[in-house]
């Protein structure tokens, strides 16, 4: 394991949704390198396993569910922590993105997004902040939103609300739990080459795809760029850290 005297998850439970692919699987990967015990969420348990596999920790913990079933997430969330024990982190990295400009959406596609990305984090949040599910000494909560929560893009209406909602909550909530040392933050990446994104990308044209990447001056990103600094925001070592919205996007907001 590599030695980092600001990041050591020695002893630490940490929740991750999104693992099955992108960003997500790449955090558990960089969090394994820092010795956390992962708590691995998602709702297809043999690419739950498949993930676990590949990070090789023993010290492994795999929960099936179904974010988009948000009045699920608090039962069965408090239900494993009675059995693994307390949890000091949560890293949601789970997300939909859909390709909707406003003349075709929806009320029902609009809700698809706003459900896993904005209101499932949010009820993670509520119930691993809880005293009899998060460790006593406090936590860190790190979501991962957009800049597109931030910045407008044609035809992510939908999800350019849910991620900037979730900016926005994550910044109250982190104000509301200092109290109890629970840090709260969040990470705005730019375009990251993932499965989602290259399904939401694949409506679009050759030289429309183009005209995006070119918009990035140091180039499209990777998980592993996002995942470097999720594992820095969430460390136990860095606990003056809270309220912040990390902008990771290869210079694209910086024009």
């Amino acid at each position: 394991m590599p030695q980092n005297p600001f990041i050591d998850f020695q002893n630490k439970k940490v929740i991750v949704t999104g693992v099955s692919s992108g960003i997500g699987r790449a955090i558990c990967i960089e969090l394994k390198k820092y010795n956390a015990d992962l708590v691995l969420v998602g709702r297809d348990r043999d690419r739950l396993n498949k993930t676990a596999e590949e990070i090789d920790n023993q010290k492994n913990h795999i929960i099936v569910l179904d974010l988009s079933m948000v009045d699920n997430i608090f039962s069965t969330i408090k239900d494993s922590s009675a059995k693994i024990g307390p949890i000091y982190g949560l890293c949601h990295a789970a997300g939909v993105v859909e390709t909707l400009p406003l003349n075709i959406s929806s009320p029902h596609s609009i809700q698809k997004m706003i459900d896993v990305n904005l209101l499932a984090g949010l009820e993670l949040a509520r119930t691993l902040s809880r005293k009899d599910v998060m460790e006593k000494d406090g936590g860190s909560i790190l979501f991962i939103a957009s800049i597109f929560g931030s910045v407008g893009i044609p035809g992510q209406i939908a999800y350019s609300a849910s991620k900037g909602g979730l900016i926005a909550a994550a910044k109250a909530m982190a104000i509301e739990l200092a109290r109890r040392n629970i840090l709260v933050n969040t990470i705005s990446p730019g375009l990251v080459k993932t499965p989602m994104t290259e399904k939401a990308f694949s409506k679009l044209s050759d030289h429309q795809r183009a005209e995006i990447e070119k918009a990035y001056p140091l180039g499209v990103g990777t998980p592993e760029d996002v995942a470097r600094a999720a594992a820095f925001l969430l460390a136990p070592q860095n606990k003056w850290i809270t309220g912040i919205d990390l902008v990771i996007d290869g210079g694209y907001t910086a024009k």
